[in-house]
């Protein structure tokens, strides 16, 4: 990567920290759908300099499980400090629901998998900004069965509190609200730094459960697809509220309930003649072409289509929620 490799920012007065980027995904190495054969070159260069024309000044690259968390930092190092990029990237680090079988059957043993985490977390004080992704999701247990997850929910928490871990949590939660709250409130006392509940989809209840608990909230276009969606995004309080894309995945369709928000006159559709909200030509992953969006791929670069629609929710303008999401997010992971 060299000088010029990465456009200018060019939402000048809009600064947006997207919370949740699957930057390992191998869709950004023209892996998809478990197949061996790329459909396309590498192009995280082109996605993240497409953030960063559109204004994302921070990520925070998920980690998964141990693999990933090492991958995730390893992004970080290598684009943090690259010549023509501003913006910063920092990692989370822990163990997903969806990933809790990579622990219970790894070879090297539970204790061993642990330590290395912690580990992992300890000696890289400057990428890694938060805990996880760690919580529980009884819609995927075809991945990891209920009993499974809430182990490792349990551990991860556990051990972080026994090391007396500093850092905040990066939370999920997917149709086990009951349990998952009742492992978490006993042990946020010990976790002073609190934390977000990512991709949030649930109801006015759960929502407010996590406010009264001092969370932070996650949105991304996952949370925006239904009315219920809306109305519940519509409540949060802006001083608890993040913006997210959670690249590659909820890209925002125009079957959603959110498309209608988006300014009038503009399209979801991405192109380079000025209709689109997200100034960058996309094409099918089969008719890649180096420098232009894959279609159906969301990318960082998209939380400006979050943005305008959570703003409009809001009834404040696209500048007031750019600004005070970036305070809370800076609040939550630092500077």
């Amino acid at each position: 990567m060299t000088a010029g490799t990465f456009m200018n920012t060019e939402q000048q007065s809009l600064r947006f920290y997207d919370i949740g980027a699957n930057l390992t995904d191998p869709q950004f190495n023209g892996l998809y759908n478990s197949r061996p054969e790329p459909k396309h070159e590498g192009d995280l260069i082109g996605v993240v300099s497409r953030a960063q024309s559109n204004g994302v000044n921070r990520f925070l690259i998920t980690g998964s499980n141990l693999e990933e968390s090492v991958s995730a930092i390893k992004i970080s190092e290598k684009f943090n400090g690259t010549n023509g990029l501003q913006a910063q990237m920092y990692t989370t680090a822990g163990i997903h629901p969806c990933h809790t079988m990579d622990i219970h059957q790894s070879p090297m043993g539970v204790e061993n998998y642990i330590a290395q985490l912690l580990n992992l977390v300890k000696s890289h004080p400057d990428q890694v900004r938060a805990l996880g992704e760690l919580g529980l999701d009884y819609d995927r247990l075809h991945y990891a069965p209920a009993d499974i997850q809430k182990t490792y929910f349990e551990l991860q928490l556990d051990t972080f509190i026994k090391h007396e871990m500093t850092l905040p949590l990066f939370l999920h939660s997917r149709a086990a609200h009951e349990d998952f709250i009742g492992i978490l409130k006993p042990r946020l006392a010990s976790l002073p730094r609190g934390g977000v509940v990512h991709s949030f989809t649930g109801t006015e209840a759960e929502m407010t459960d996590y406010i009264n608990l001092g969370l932070y909230i996650g949105i991304n276009g996952c949370s925006l697809k239904t009315e219920e969606n809306l109305a519940v995004v519509k409540l949060i309080p802006l001083n608890r509220l993040l913006l997210e894309t959670d690249a590659p995945w909820c890209e925002i369709r125009p079957s959603h309930a959110s498309a209608k928000l988006l300014p009038e006159g503009l399209s979801l559709s991405s192109g380079n003649d000025g209709k689109g909200l997200l100034p960058f030509e996309a094409k099918k992953k089969e008719r890649f072409e180096s420098g232009k969006m894959v279609r159906g791929r969301c990318e960082p670069c998209a939380i400006t289509l979050v943005a305008h629609i959570v703003a409009e929710l809001h009834r404040v303008t696209i500048e007031e929620l750019a600004a005070i999401t970036w305070k809370n997010s800076i609040d939550l992971l630092g500077e």
